[in-house]
């Protein structure tokens, strides 16, 4: 498997590990990642050779993550379908994340976008994303999600 350019790793400083943890880590292991390391301060979980970690660093400088300043403004994750999107977004309230721009889900990426975009009690926002529904042919009926 050639890994020349691909991401390594993501590391997030969170000013809660635990909080992190709930909320991140039952979204990593719903879309397929595998715990990877745990030490005092930390955890990562991975898939395939790229993997995210959580790390509630003494050096920290604030208790928020602030995605509308410079640095990180949000993971975004592809998921199987539409359906998992929904799914995801049905349980994401019990794991501490809140779904953004409620008003035009499933759609606020655009009309041909179907994705969710949460945020979470730190701060930190994900998006994900279903692979793009199929560009019509003429003639021929639109896809159900085609808006």
């Amino acid at each position: 498997m050639t890994t020349h350019g691909m991401l390594h790793h993501v590391e997030l400083w969170v000013p809660d590990l635990q909080r992190a943890v709930d909320s991140f880590g039952w979204l990593l292991e719903a879309l397929g990642y595998r715990e990877f390391r745990r030490w005092d301060g930390g955890r990562s979980w991975r898939l395939g050779p790229a993997y995210v970690v959580l790390e509630q660093s003494p050096a920290l400088t604030a208790d928020r993550h602030d995605r509308c300043r410079p640095g990180l403004n949000h993971l975004a994750f592809h998921v199987e379908d539409a359906a998992a999107v929904d799914r995801l977004t049905a349980e994401s309230g019990r794991h501490g994340w809140t779904l953004l721009f409620p008003e035009r889900h499933p759609h606020a990426g655009g009309a041909r976008t179907y994705a969710a975009y949460w945020e979470n009690e730190d701060g930190f926002e994900v998006e994900l994303v279903a692979p793009e529904p199929p560009v019509a042919q003429p003639g021929s009926p639109l896809p159900e999600r085609a808006v």
